[in-house]
């Protein structure tokens, strides 16, 4: 008797893992956002994407605050074209971090979601800061 996990077969070793490195290339985690940043190798710009009144309840030390909604070229043109940028938002329950993504890679601009938002930041034990900390 098959359950509702095997019941559609498990994807072959090479399909496997083609999906699996390609993930790669459109997420990161918070583990390694914080690790780049705790250790000084920070090559990316951190994007908080959610509205403002979010940002300042708390966000990751040194993100930029920049809501998707105003992803923009002018926005934008401080930073070199080849600037990678990691995009985050409220958590797995929050979508801004695609639409983020989608206007950054219209923009013809490198980017990755950090995947678990700052619900996966918090759980991971790293901590927020807010207006008030800065």
């Amino acid at each position: 008797m098959s359950s509702v996990v095997s019941r559609i077969p498990a994807a072959d070793s090479q399909t496997a893992l083609a999906h699996f490195q390609a993930l790669l290339q459109f997420e990161t985690d918070c583990w390694d956002v914080h690790h780049a940043i705790s250790n000084k190798r920070q090559d990316f710009v951190l994007l908080d994407v959610r509205g403002d009144e979010a940002y300042c309840k708390g966000h990751i030390a040194g993100a930029i605050s920049l809501p998707y909604t105003r992803l923009n070229e002018q926005n934008l043109a401080a930073y070199p074209t080849d600037t990678l940028f990691v995009v985050y938002c409220a958590g797995p329950h929050c979508n801004a971090t695609e639409k983020a993504a989608i206007k950054l890679a219209t923009l013809q601009r490198p980017v990755k979601k950090m995947i678990g938002g700052v619900t996966g930041w918090i759980d991971e034990g790293f901590t927020l800061e807010t207006d008030a900390d800065a």
